[in-house]
């Protein structure tokens, strides 16, 4: 059994200003444990980034049962599923000091050529990850499907925002949509997202989204090229 586990105590710069825990911190979490768990596996840099290839995220989903606060110790473990052709699945669970599951999710990643950005065949460059099941993975992600939105705007990724891939880093999406519903919209407790091409350093997103029926919904654009969607589930306010 390869579970793969971390656990830490969340900071000043974990939260948000209801103390708590950011959503971008969120993902980043489960983006950094599932790069540590991969090359304790074997599929590290000397076999992926060294020889020009990158690991990137198709599509993610997260369930949230309670929100961690500022200064509470948390467990965020995680652990491979079966791979599928050229999808890497993942899983992930966060747990609070007394062993309460906060938040489950899955991912589907991929590795791309540097050159190219294009999704190479794992198999055919020696790249494995042995995957496992427990009985108690969170589904798949799931698509997203589009919708008409009556808000726009326009957003300038900044230098800040890319990351060693050369593009806007898929958690940055997450302070992006923050900012543009946190404020009005009650805690999220479903959260899906799929990346579909790469926004790069400096490239103008188009933004459309509304907010209807206790969901937020967010598309991004450059040059009429979808780059990415979300759709986040609020609790009820009842």
């Amino acid at each position: 059994m390869s579970i793969y586990q971390t656990s830490c105590r969340l900071k000043n710069k974990d939260v948000n200003m209801y103390r708590k825990l950011r959503t971008s911190t969120l993902f980043e979490m489960l983006q950094e444990i599932s790069i540590a768990h991969t090359e304790e596996l074997g599929a590290g840099r000397e076999k992926t980034l060294d020889h020009g290839f990158l690991w990137v995220i198709m599509q993610q989903e997260v369930k949230i049962h309670s929100l961690p606060e500022y200064d509470d110790e948390i467990t965020v473990s995680s652990w491979p599923g079966t791979t599928m052709h050229v999808l890497f699945p993942r899983y992930y669970q966060i747990h609070d000091s007394k062993g309460n599951l906060l938040v489950e999710g899955s991912a589907l990643w991929a590795l791309i050529d540097h050159q190219t950005r294009k999704m190479i065949f794992p198999d055919k460059n020696g790249i494995s990850v042995p995957g496992e099941q427990h009985g108690n993975e969170y589904p798949l992600p799931q698509r997203i499907n589009a919708e008409e939105c009556e808000q726009q705007q326009e957003f300038k990724v900044p230098f800040s925002y890319c990351d060693l891939n050369g593009h806007m880093n898929n958690t940055r999406y997450f302070d992006l949509f923050d900012d543009l519903f946190a404020t009005r919209s009650p805690q999220p407790v479903l959260i899906r997202a799929e990346y579909h091409h790469e926004a790069r350093c400096y490239d103008r997103l188009q933004l459309h989204y509304n907010t209807e029926n206790g969901s937020s919904y967010l598309e991004g654009s450059v040059d009429d090229q979808l780059c990415f969607r979300m759709k986040v589930n609020h609790e009820s306010q009842d």
